[in-house]
């Protein structure tokens, strides 16, 4: 896979005559809020065809933020709930080698063969975890999704480290092994 990615980027100033690099600088001074709008932006105003428009917006995406740098900006204001969300990541990546890690803007997603746990700090003083447990009978503490709609069956409200307790580390399993 790399190497073809790398021959597409290598042949990229012949088919739409600019280099990658001078795509990112394009798109650098746009901003767009999905994916596939920066593709159509290609597409449309520079007529670079699908794969290579697809290609360059995803090596921008790349380079917009690092993953530190996003969970940084998540945890601004929030620091007194880092420790936590470490202790988090620390267990997640217990349960498997599978395990995806995906910070995005506002939350990082756990990914098995699909999203199984999310977290997002929702306040200065609260994380909320988001699960996937399909039929799984809601209960005072594993809550239903609430703002997280969809994405998630579940939420556990946490506030302190006691709160990642047996109890939790074993819903967070639960949502592991269902996620094949």
């Amino acid at each position: 896979m790399e190497k073809a990615l790398q021959t597409m980027i290598d042949n990229m100033p012949e088919k739409t005559g600019k280099s990658l690099e001078e795509w990112k600088s394009i798109l650098k001074n746009k901003t767009f809020s999905k994916h596939s709008e920066a593709v159509k932006f290609l597409k449309s105003e520079h007529n670079v065809t699908h794969g290579f428009a697809n290609t360059i917006v995803t090596l921008s995406k790349n380079d917009a933020a690092s993953d530190e740098d996003l969970v940084a900006a998540q945890y601004k204001g929030k620091e007194d709930l880092f420790s936590l969300y470490e202790q988090l990541i620390s267990f997640v990546k217990t349960l498997g080698t599978d395990v995806t890690i995906t910070p995005k803007k506002t939350s990082v997603s756990i990914i098995r063969k699909r999203q199984f746990l999310l977290i997002k700090p929702a306040t200065k003083t609260r994380i909320d975890l988001g699960f996937k447990l399909k039929d799984k009978p809601t209960t005072e503490r594993l809550g239903n999704s609430g703002p997280f709609g969809t994405m998630c069956t579940h939420r556990v409200q946490l506030t302190d480290i006691n709160d990642l307790d047996n109890e939790l580390k074993e819903w967070i399993k639960e949502a592991y092994t269902r996620s094949v």
